[in-house]
């Protein structure tokens, strides 16, 4: 979990629309109805977006739908409703979806794909050409689990249409087993003028909430105009906690156990904050984390001891151990923050195992130890080996204590943290630097501030199946979460029973039981428990892939895969195609194909989010020409660029045309870079890992002996016989043998084998060091292979976005972006047209990809 405050995210519907100006009936394309509809069962939040649109012209029009939804959060259905017709999505195996969608898209079917973006921000966009005076109805479900945080739970809507809409509704109704203790709404939607709008009700352990303003309330409120609603609704509540031993329900052979006693006394902490102090803590932001440390002090109670460390290149400690929380310690601690500067590089690896020393040497029984490390980019100083660095502080730690990372800003590498807080009981959260960086940490040390209980550990008799039943801690105001099978029919009654450690080193037990007779009647969809144990077990096998190497780690994917097929969730493993089926009707005895029709049709293509190696929306754009006995749709692809940190983008000239095409590839793929057979030349070279922004390693085979091998800190070339190496940053060098000559000046390498040259540049930009190659000079009147042999593709720009690639029908719907031009010392920044890669190398990624250099 990367946020400060958990919370269950519904993010409305945003359509817009290519349309004329709006006819006299009104608009050209018309929400007419527009609903959020959210039941909330123990937790267990299952939300549908439905929406109506109608196209009031008298032609084809396309309507863009987009949806984005919270990171925690597994879309399960995506229904479009056309002309009486239903297409839903099916969920599968990435690597067959993408097939499925590739193939309906070389037969110009509509087809599209619902994909889940690694582990952050879910968003799908999809676009569909309604015909003339006809409608379309969009549904999207997606489940969530409610985790609480700082003793509450929140279930945000947010409302943004792009119009007011006559038949607007949001719906929330909340079900748990014991009573609602309170139950509160806020957020921007939540206004004196749409206070008639909003109504509340709670009745013991239930609760309803309906917000439906008028289509003239929807342009009055604050932040609303012309285009309607634009805010949030945050619903907040938290339930009674009775029974210390938590609260336990069963069904349909399953259950769920949730863990959060109250009146447990606080236990004392020893803490050690590590902080970088690296050069991208720029001036705001280092200012806002002393500002939040000296507040986080303030809130550490008397009996706490702590301790700073804050790293460079060097470690500095404020004391050699942990002192008290006394009111002069404290005052002094302040002192040493506020002086806190940014300088160089970041030695991670030095400076949390430094903090697990001081915590180790100061260990105190009856106490709870947490190691939190506050750090804004990447290991460049000391042991920057990421997975070394990994290991080291694995087994200095031992499991004996939690550690938390936050990732402060864009420079982190997000993947390296989060592994290495998994695999320390930990959790890693993403501090966003654009806001308020003070906020987010302090929200942050509340959420592990109050520790009750250490060394938790829940026992189930007669069940398997379980997802996690071992805690480090159990802070104040959290809840712990377990789910699994029963798999002793025999049982009438389910027993729990969790042991913990409490203040002073007592040991504590809590005991429960419940019936275990199935509910009668509940259909597998209806059942809540088994979708929330299927949801929750999902995660975990996830959060396994990361810290698990090898058999076990291939064993948690397997799980991980088979229960998101099973139940319908897209996950970062599988993907939910849509597909348009062939009519019929449409193979007339003229022997027209598909899409070939007598007037115009509806073409639907749902797209959302498509994977990032094909990423193009295909739209049959059909043209207004009733007189013609047929028309064939041309096909526009469009493409969305990857996250930050995810690809890096490669540069391809046009002659002729003031700006090139670029594309991009997901990192850490290792890629023929060029070939050419006939000279017995060939090129590989691997990305950088997430976050990266080149390559981490270069090879480079000649004939049958040559082989050249670079990474980012030496240099390595044999003949067969004589081995050189290099390293960079020595005195310019040069090394020449029968037709291979190696110049290494600063930063970059110049290398000539027979008819081919390429420089070698080494870049350093925002903590990431980085190879990237420019070739020189090529063999004329040769074939050549691999992504650097496409030299000079010709394009022509036929509108103000739409280009189109020589000799290929498809046109591409471009997006402008600026890219780095690594291939010059510089790294000036470039104008370009980011498009598919397929259209540019005519092939798949897959066609010049490599198993190894």
């Amino acid at each position: 979990m990367d946020r400060t405050t958990i919370i269950a995210t519904v993010l409305g519907l945003l359509l817009t629309c290519v349309t004329s100006a709006p006819t006299s009936e009104g608009r050209d394309i018309d929400i007419y109805s527009f609903h959020i509809n959210s039941t909330v069962t123990s937790r267990y939040a299952v939300t549908v977006i439905t929406s109506h649109v109608v196209n009031r012209l008298r032609e084809s029009k396309e309507v863009h739908f987009q949806v984005k939804i919270p990171k925690n959060a597994f879309i399960s259905k995506f229904r479009m409703t056309m002309e009486g017709k239903t297409y839903d999505g099916v969920v599968k195996k990435k690597e067959e979806a993408q097939q499925q969608y590739s193939q309906a898209v070389s037969r110009r079917e509509s087809a599209g794909m619902v994909s889940s973006v690694g582990r952050t921000l879910e968003e799908i966009k999809t676009s569909v050409t309604v015909a003339a005076s006809s409608k379309v109805t969009f549904e999207l479900t997606y489940e969530e689990l409610l985790i609480r945080c700082l003793g509450k739970y929140q279930l945000l809507i947010n409302a943004q249409p792009m119009q007011p809409v006559a038949d607007f509704k949001v719906d929330v109704y909340i079900n748990e087993g014991p009573d609602i203790s309170f139950l509160e709404v806020k957020g921007g939607l939540n206004t004196q003028e749409l206070t008639d709008a909003l109504t509340t009700t709670r009745s013991g352990n239930k609760a309803w909430l309906n917000f439906h303003p008028t289509e003239e309330q929807q342009t009055k409120c604050e932040g609303c105009a012309e285009n309607g609603l634009n805010g949030d609704l945050i619903i907040t509540y938290d339930v009674e906690r009775l029974n210390p031993s938590g609260e336990l329900q069963t069904s349909s052979g399953y259950f769920v156990h949730y863990f959060s006693p109250t009146n447990v006394p606080r236990i004392p902490k020893n803490v050690v904050f590590i902080i970088s102090r690296g050069h991208f803590m720029q001036v705001r932001k280092m200012q806002q984390t002393r500002m939040a440390m000296c507040n986080i002090l303030e809130d550490l109670a008397s009996d706490d001891n702590f301790g700073l460390i804050t790293f460079d290149s060097n470690i500095n400690v404020w004391k050699n151990k942990l002192l008290k929380a006394t009111e002069k310690n404290l005052e002094q601690a302040k002192t040493f923050v506020r002086n806190i500067q940014a300088q160089g590089d970041a030695n991670i690896n030095a400076a949390v195992l430094k903090g697990v020393e001081m915590i180790n040497t100061h260990q105190r029984k009856g106490s709870a130890s947490i190691l939190i490390l506050l750090t804004d980019g990447n290991p460049t100083s000391g042991e920057t080996n990421m997975v070394t660095i990994q290991a080291n502080v694995k087994e200095a730690i031992g499991g004996k204590f939690p550690l938390y990372c936050l990732g402060l800003g864009s420079n982190v590498n997000f993947a390296f943290l989060e592994k290495m807080a998994l695999e320390n009981n930990g959790l890693v959260h993403r501090i966003y630097e654009d806001s308020h960086v003070d906020i987010q940490l302090q929200g942050f040390y509340k959420e592990v501030a109050t520790p009750l209980l250490t060394d938790v550990q829940l026992n189930y008799t007669g069940a398997g199946n379980l997802t996690q039943t071992r805690f480090s801690h159990y802070y104040n105001g959290s809840e712990i979460v377990v789910a699994g099978q029963i798999t002793d029919n025999s049982l009438d009654t389910f027993k729990t029973e969790v042991t913990a450690v409490s203040k002073k080193n007592n040991k504590v037990k809590y005991e429960n039981s419940v019936s275990v007779k199935d509910l009668v009647g509940v259909s597998e969809h209806e059942n809540f428990i088994q979708r929330l144990w299927a949801y929750f077990t999902v995660k975990k096998r996830l959060d396994k892939m990361v810290t698990f190497q090898g058999r076990k780690k291939e064993e948690a994917r397997r799980e991980a895969l088979d229960l998101s097929l099973k139940y319908g969730f897209v996950t970062p493993l599988t993907s939910m195609v849509i597909t348009k089926p062939q009519d019929k009707d449409t193979h007339k005895s003229t022997g027209h194909p598909p899409f070939l029709h007598s007037r115009p049709e509806f073409n639907p293509t749902a797209v959302a989010d498509i994977p990032r190696e094909f990423n193009p929306t295909a739209v049959a754009d059909i043209p207004r020409a009733p007189t013609l006995d047929y028309i064939e749709p041309t096909i526009i692809v469009r493409v969305m660029p990857f996250y930050p940190g995810q690809s890096a983008k490669f540069l391809v000239t046009s002659t002729g045309q003031p700006k090139p095409l670029c594309y991009e590839i997901s990192l850490a793929t290792k890629l023929c870079l060029l070939m050419d057979p006939s000279s017995e030349f060939s090129m590989n070279g691997e990305l950088s890992q997430h976050g990266g922004k080149g390559f981490r390693e270069i090879a480079i085979h000649y004939k049958t002996n040559h082989l050249l091998t670079l990474n980012t800190g030496e240099i390595h070339y044999s003949d067969g016989q004589n081995p050189v190496k290099f390293v960079w940053g020595q005195q310019p060098t040069k090394h020449e043998t029968d037709s291979v000559s190696l110049i290494l000046g600063n930063d970059e390498l110049n290398v000539t084998m027979g008819t081919v040259r390429v420089v070698f540049l080494l870049h350093m930009e925002d903590g990431d060091v980085f190879l990237w190659p420019a070739v020189h000079q090529l063999p004329n009147n040769v074939t050549l292979q691999g992504i650097l042999g496409k030299t000079d593709v010709q394009y022509e720009q036929l509108t103000q976005s739409r280009i189109k690639i020589k000799d290929q029908k498809i046109l591409i719907e471009g997006v402008r972006i600026n890219a780095t031009d690594y291939g010059r010392a510089s790294a000036p920044s470039v104008d370009c047209w980011l498009v598919p890669l397929q259209f540019v190398l005519q092939g798949k990624l897959s066609d010049f990809t490599v198993s190894q250099l």
